[in-house]
């Protein structure tokens, strides 16, 4: 991409801001070195990336890449013989421990949220712990060697302070003394070149032996090493020079041992360095608000709500314009600061930052082109030291674009034909426009020239376009309306200014007639495009109160059924208990039944009976009311022997007599029950037949029980009670509608099988019995067939 381009459209500014948001000496040269691509494979890796590491600051924030340094350097000299200093073996530790910590960042991420290009690189990284751990026991964060760097430096060491401590400890003695401390400009030891001295006023100079030093800038104060501690002095600049050379020998190992990954931290830095880079763009994107492009080759731009980035966001009027779809050139007229530059550069610049690899400031879904490349000519390129006019210059610059462009490009052209005579100006200006057009490359371009217009009315593929201007304010909104030419406004703006009246129709009057049809052509757009902006604004509206009133009646909707839910679960809860307590009533019923049968034999009183079905029938939960229709039939007078139905306990029987004529005494199976005549329902009328046939209508079963048993366990019970138990159970069975049933009697010696076998044999209700199967107990089994 042309270095001009990227100049005229502030691009240096974008990298300049990116560079604000590396952590690395790596990462500000990669993004000081970016530079668009023509590449459309090469930039959906480049936003790819820029899309996780925007995911990863999204959910855990960017990484850190403290202690990381561009050690290349070092790297070099180690691999050629050289000796590290403390300093850069230092940088080299702390770079490998930065790098582990990035991989391990990026690893334990990429288990939440796939990242995979972030993964792999940072996988690349080198695993380089044991020279890290050697320079760190050698070497301290202040880039000392620590005295645990070897056994021979610690002894040295030892022996530097036991040697100080002797030297001070002698010269503390001389300053504390009587005769030497009147010597001395003050009583203390400090350090001249290494050596131990005392400050000894100049007048005792020839009373006071041993070596001078140094002097202090009045000549006043003379710095003495006393005789006494010159040899111990020595001794001691021995020792120092030891433990120098021990230094250098540690040094030289921890050299080596990094000389022996040069290459691969090398590379380790690199990789640093673009992850460093990729996050500075994650980063750029949220300061921005910015959002990643849809990219394609086809040369199709739909900007929504673009904003320029160097624009502060309170003042930035978004942008909305499609291009490469319909029409491939717009034309942008009105008048000046309007907004027309800002909209070029505002294309251009979008354009270049989506093909480096970098989010957008605009709304989700926008989508951007891969060009192979761009080219502008905008704002003044007036070059005084060539001599060369506006006009001229502006020439320069298109003739070069146009030897340049292809069909893939983008061309940017502000005020084409401007700076010379408007006639001339507006017929080169098309004739310019209508060669680019006829590449078929993509063009927005920005004019005054009426002509313009209808040039872009009357060409397939192109455009008018204005920037909208508020004639009430008197300023510009700074918002793009395609589809719309611009106007000048020179009249209204006059008008409103308060220019006499005379001296507007005297200038209408001088305008051309084409002209006024054209202005009021575009007056009636700007008009209509009002007006349906209105409509649409009511109709967004309406949108907006519908949509809320459908939210509101959903949440009413789904807190009435939240409560019906609640009132079901309370009425099956309360149903629950209540059929809880009838099937407790029924157990009690039934333990007595049997209880009564127990105490009076197989013969239970009637009046029992009858009390033990009203206890059942109260025990029963009453169902709920419900419409039913029946049909309309003129009431008949019971009979004895009338075939009855009683609706309470869904029984069908036959009526043994009528007391009086409000009851009856109504035969069920085996019981008879005095029942209300109004609770009966009547079915048939009593058949033509003597009293027998009434003992046949006895066989009519109820609807089955579920709690009824199939089957009678006997065992352990003598003869008697084993057939008073059978008949209760075989009365049971009977009423409960069970056709076959199971009497348990044991194998033993066979005297309650033959026993019950016998009472079957006679009963009226066994049509038949036999032995159990194999798989139903054999002989200890008695299986039944009812009638």
């Amino acid at each position: 991409m042309d270095d001009k381009i990227l100049h005229t459209l502030e691009y240096r500014k974008i990298l300049n801001k990116l560079m604000q948001y590396t952590q690395t000496g790596m990462g500000k040269l990669a993004a000081e070195a970016l530079k668009p691509s023509g590449d459309f494979e090469g930039v959906k890796l480049l936003l790819q990336a820029t899309d996780e590491a925007v995911n990863v600051d999204r959910l855990k924030g960017i990484p850190s890449f403290g202690g990381v340094s561009d050690i290349r350097p070092a790297l070099k000299r180690a691999s050629i013989g050289g000796m590290l200093g403390t300093a850069e073996l230092l940088s080299v530790g702390n770079t490998i421990g930065g790098a582990r910590r990035v991989k391990r960042f990026l690893a334990a991420m990429h288990e939440e949220e796939h990242i995979h290009m972030l993964y792999a690189l940072s996988d690349l990284l080198s695993e380089q712990k044991h020279v890290e751990d050697a320079i760190r026991s050698c070497i301290d964060e202040d880039a000392n060697v620590l005295d645990s760097a070897s056994p021979e430096l610690a002894s040295i060491r030892r022996e530097l302070r036991g040697g100080e401590a002797r030297i001070r400890e002698k010269l503390d003695s001389m300053v504390r003394s009587s005769s030497v401390a009147k010597m001395l400009q003050d009583q203390l030891v400090t350090i001249r070149g290494d050596r131990f001295v005392i400050p000894v006023k100049a007048e005792y100079r020839s009373h006071f032996g041993g070596i001078v030093h140094d002097q202090s800038g009045s000549g006043a104060t003379l710095f003495i090493e006393p005789e006494s501690i010159v040899a111990m002095n020595n001794k001691l600049r021995e020792t120092r020079l030891r433990e120098e050379r021990e230094i250098e020998i540690i040094l030289h190992r921890l050299t080596d041992m990094v000389g022996g990954i040069a290459e691969e931290m090398a590379y380790d830095v690199d990789i640093l360095g673009q992850l460093d880079f990729i996050f500075a763009k994650a980063r750029l994107a949220r300061e921005m608000k910015a959002t990643q492009p849809r990219m394609n080759d086809r040369g199709y731009l739909k900007l929504r709500k673009g904003r320029h980035p160097l624009i502060p966001a309170e003042q930035v009027v978004p942008l909305d314009v499609e291009l490469g779809n319909q029409y491939s050139s717009i034309i942008v007229t009105g008048p000046n600061t309007g907004g027309k530059t800002v909209t070029l550069k505002t294309v251009g610049l979008l354009s270049l930052m989506s093909m480096s690899g970098l989010f957008v400031p605009a709304e989700e879904g926008s989508q951007m082109c891969v060009f192979d490349a761009i080219y502008a000519d905008i704002g003044d390129e007036q070059s005084i030291e060539q001599s060369l006019s506006t006009f001229s210059s502006h020439m320069t610059n298109i003739i070069s674009i146009l030897k340049r462009m292809t069909p893939k490009s983008l061309i940017l052209l502000d005020e084409v034909g401007a700076g010379t005579d408007p006639a001339e100006g507006s017929a080169l200006a098309i004739a310019i426009l209508e060669h680019i057009h006829r590449t078929e490359c993509r063009m927005i371009a920005t004019t005054h020239y009426s002509e313009l217009k209808a040039y872009a009315y009357e060409r397939k593929g192109v455009i008018n376009a204005s920037m909208e201007f508020d004639v009430q304010t008197l300023s510009p909104t700074y918002r793009l309306l395609i589809g719309v030419p611009g106007r000048s406004n020179a009249f209204a703006i006059a008008e409103r200014l308060g220019l006499p009246g005379a001296i507007l129709e005297h200038a209408r009057g001088e305008v051309k007639e084409e002209d006024l049809r054209v202005e009021h052509m575009i007056a009636s757009l700007e008009e209509n495009r009002l007006t349906a902006e209105q409509e649409r604004e009511r109709a967004e509206v309406i949108r907006r109160e519908a949509e809320e009133f459908r939210k509101r009646q959903q949440l009413e909707l789904e807190k009435l059924e939240s409560q019906r839910d609640k009132r079901l679960e309370k009425a099956e809860k309360d149903a629950s208990e209540i059929l809880g307590k009838a099937r407790k009533e029924a157990e009690e019923i039934i333990s007595d039944l049997r209880r009564l049968a127990m105490e009076e034999g197989a013969s239970v009183k009637e009046h029992k009976l009858i009390e033990a079905r009203r206890r059942l029938d109260e025990a029963e939960p009453a169902p709920r009311k419900k419409a039913v229709t029946r049909t309309t039939k003129a009431p008949r007078k019971l009979q004895p022997g009338d075939e009855v139905k009683l609706p309470s306990v869904n029984q069908k029987g036959y009526i043994v007599e009528l007391s009086g004529t409000k009851e009856a005494v109504v035969q069920f199976g085996i019981m008879k029950m005095k029942v209300n005549v109004s609770d009966l329902e009547f079915l048939s009328s009593a058949p033509d037949q003597p009293a027998p046939a009434l003992r046949k209508a006895t066989t009519v079963k109820r609807t089955r029980d579920e709690n009824i048993r199939s089957e009678l366990d006997l065992r352990g019970a003598n003869l008697e009670e084993a057939i008073m138990e059978t008949d209760r159970f075989i009365d049971e069975a009977f009423l409960g509608n069970l056709g076959q049933i199971y009497i348990i009697h044991g194998k033993g010696t066979g005297v309650l099988r033959t026993g019950i076998q016998e009472y079957l044999r006679k009963h009226r209700h066994v049509k038949s019995y036999r032995l159990g199967n194999y798989n139903e107990g054999g002989a200890g089994v008695t299986v039944a067939e009812l009638e």
